[in-house]
């Protein structure tokens, strides 16, 4: 069962793409502490992300061809067909409220933008791992010789798919380590 609570990293990056949008955003003058603006971001993350449709909320890599069915216009870099009605009156007001957006149809459009960043990203294919090597052991964090090591052994790779542990693109995954 996907966990698409906030506790879930759907949310988690739902949450930074929503940040990124408002720190970009060319309006944008936050002087509170950085916690203030995190609490802010995560109010306002909260407020949205019930009211986003399932299968938005649980966008993975393996899950991407039944997101782009559900959502047609994301093929294309649209949300204009996305209902967002249920959108939280919280999470519009406070936009407008806060001088971020001039209005509800101004926040439902930063809203869409903040959803095609976080499809891109939740739905991106995993790194090719060998362009993932670091200079240091992800143990020790010593600067020495390193060699990579499947996180999944190779001989069960099989049984892992077959028993569902995990999806085909977590099969190479590596860790880059000394010997």
């Amino acid at each position: 069962m996907m966990d698409h609570s906030i506790q879930s990293a759907q949310f988690l990056v739902f949450k930074d793409c929503l940040a990124r949008k408002m720190l970009n955003m060319p309006n944008a003058s936050f002087d509170d502490t950085e916690s203030a603006l995190a609490e802010f971001v995560t109010y306002l993350a909260t407020e949205a992300w019930s009211s986003l449709p399932i299968v938005l909320r649980t966008a993975t890599y393996d899950e991407r061809e039944i997101l782009f069915k559900s959502i047609p216009d994301l093929n294309s870099g649209q949300l204009e067909s996305l209902n967002l009605d249920s959108i939280s009156s919280g999470f519009t007001d406070t936009l407008v409220s806060y001088c971020i957006v001039p209005d509800d149809d101004d926040a439902l459009k930063f809203l869409r933008k903040v959803i095609l960043d976080y499809v891109e990203h939740t739905t991106a294919p995993p790194p090719v791992w060998s362009s993932t090597r670091t200079t240091e052991c992800e143990i020790c964090e010593r600067q020495v010789p390193l060699t990579y090591h499947h996180l999944i052994p190779r001989s069960t790779h099989e049984k892992v798919l077959k028993k569902g542990w995990h999806s085909a693109a977590m099969l190479n995954s590596v860790a880059w380590l000394c010997r």
